[in-house]
């Protein structure tokens, strides 16, 4: 646990605040103060000379109660800022076919602050940054959004602040659509894990004047969870996952009709083949990439783009190799896959590295750099230089990249091998706690694979998003038994091979 900062702002209320992006989104837990932290901002903007940046802010609840409570915020605010501004005012809009209640603070530099209510009509007419709280919980969100984004036209700013209120809300398709690239508001996400670890328990001791302990905190979290109805409830209040929302992250329907008659080679080690000497089954490899990789190798278009992708396996799980093109219409085609089952380190290596060298027009790749999977990474970044990655796959990395990885299958902009094995293991992502990854448990019919095939298909697509530029990568010429050309006369039988 960190120490409390000296700040009145929490760390996560200083990262929203300090974010200039003219559109952005917090999905957040409940009472985590992001509104709060959101007064602070308005304060600051409404408070200062048009020169400067000012201008009016307009905020928006979804009833009355928080209409009044941010402009009791922001009062206290500006005291605590020491900007000149009038007392709390009520002001009534004559609208077309009701009066509506508002609340106001005006200050010495021309500027308001304004709560109204989420009637669309009252944004009409009006120039000045936006906030929509609670925006999942708006009756009318897409048309209150629409007025706040003409206001966009001559610089204001829109935020939209809210925990989530089921799966098939706008305010839920606005994050997927910006974490997909779609749209481009700028997405901060607030668990109720991520406000404690930055200080929030010990924020409300402090106010409250009760000693903090991590025992107290933990149970303070348990009840809040146990308090809620259901277990949905509680994911959907305070972790950011709206209900509905988790199983299979991509449907069946939708992984098939991606797929396109692409093989699946597979490549096994059995125990007799990983007892022989190194250099005999570096052997036996070449003659297999020969065989069964060179002439799919051979078949790639020159023209295309290329980059991989690789999740490692040794003994429990599977190492799948995904190369990928990217064609001229910017489809990211799986030419095919390499699947390694206990397979030792340096044949592995073997197999990357014939593969890679003769991609066309390579332009990057990224590999699983976890656990043992760090000695193959290691060696790809230091063979093919900066464009190859060891990526750590950790929730946020899985959080940014994700999202673009199902538009793409949703856009017609992926294309990968028909096989069962494969869509199983796109089948295995689900919605944890909000985060599209793999569950811990194993996957696949025999419960022998988990979800190997989607993280190399997940990480070839990430690799192809990225900026790098495609290079002619030349390899040092080398006889068809690698580094031991010379023992080609060798032959062996050691029970290696497809399965």
């Amino acid at each position: 646990m960190s120490v409390l900062p000296e700040s009145v702002l929490l760390p996560y209320q200083k990262a929203w605040i300090e974010d200039p992006s003219p559109l952005k989104i917090a999905e957040k837990s409940r009472r985590t103060g992001l509104t709060w932290g959101e007064a602070a901002d308005a304060v600051l903007s409404a408070s200062a000379a048009r020169s400067a940046g000012g201008t009016n802010h307009f905020y928006v609840g979804s009833n009355k109660e928080m209409a009044i409570e941010f402009i009791d915020a922001c009062a206290m605010w500006a005291k605590a800022f020491d900007r000149a501004a009038s007392a709390i005012q009520e002001e009534v809009l004559h609208d077309e076919d009701k009066d509506i209640l508002t609340f106001n603070i005006h200050f010495a530099s021309g500027f308001k602050i304004q709560a109204l209510s989420s009637r669309p009509s009252n944004l009409r007419g009006r120039q000045g940054n936006v906030t929509i709280d609670e925006a999942a919980f708006h009756a009318e969100l897409a048309e209150v959004l629409k007025a706040a984004l003409a206001l966009t036209m001559w610089g204001a700013k829109v935020r939209l602040i809210s925990t989530h209120n089921g799966v098939d809300n706008l305010f839920n398709d606005l994050i997927q659509d910006s974490r997909a690239g779609k749209k481009r508001y700028s997405v901060h996400r607030v668990t109720l894990d991520d406000a404690c670890e930055q200080g929030l328990y010990q924020r409300i001791c402090q106010v409250r004047g009760m000693l903090w302990s991590p025992e107290a905190e933990e149970e303070w979290k348990a009840n809040l969870l146990a308090d809620t109805a259901t277990r949905e409830d509680a994911l959907e209040e305070y972790y950011c996952v709206p209900k509905s929302g988790g199983g299979a992250y991509l449907s069946r329907a939708l992984i098939e009709a991606r797929m396109i008659e692409a093989p699946v080679l597979r490549f096994e080690g059995s125990a007799e083949f990983n007892a022989v000497p190194e250099r005999y089954r570096a052997l036996e490899v070449e003659d297999w990439c020969q065989r069964e990789l060179a002439p799919l190798l051979a078949a790639l278009d020159r023209r295309d783009e290329h980059v991989f992708g690789e999740d490692f396996g040794r003994s429990g799980d599977l190492t799948v190799i995904a190369p990928m093109a990217i064609t001229a219409h910017l489809v990211r085609r799986v030419p095919f896959l390499v699947e390694l089952r206990n397979v030792p380190f340096k044949q592995q290596e073997q197999v990357l590295f014939f593969i890679v060298d003769r991609l066309p027009r390579l332009r990057g790749g990224k590999l699983d750099g976890r656990g043992n999977g760090q000695y193959l990474a290691e060696q790809a970044v230091e063979r093919y230089g900066s464009t190859v990655e060891a990526v750590m796959l950790t929730q946020g990395w899985y959080l940014e990249n994700m999202p673009p990885f199902k538009a793409a299958f949703e856009d017609a902009g992926i294309e990968i091998p028909r096989d069962r094995d494969t869509g199983d293991d796109l089948r295995a992502l689900e919605v944890i706690k909000g985060v599209p990854k793999l569950p811990d448990a194993k996957t696949g019919a025999k419960g022998d694979r988990h979800g190997d095939a989607a993280i190399a298909l997940v990480l070839a697509h990430a690799a192809s998003l990225s900026d790098a530029v495609a290079i002619d990568f030349i390899q040092v010429p080398r006889g068809p038994g690698g580094a031991f050309a010379d023992d080609d006369n060798l032959t062996t039988d050691w029970g290696g091979g497809a399965w």
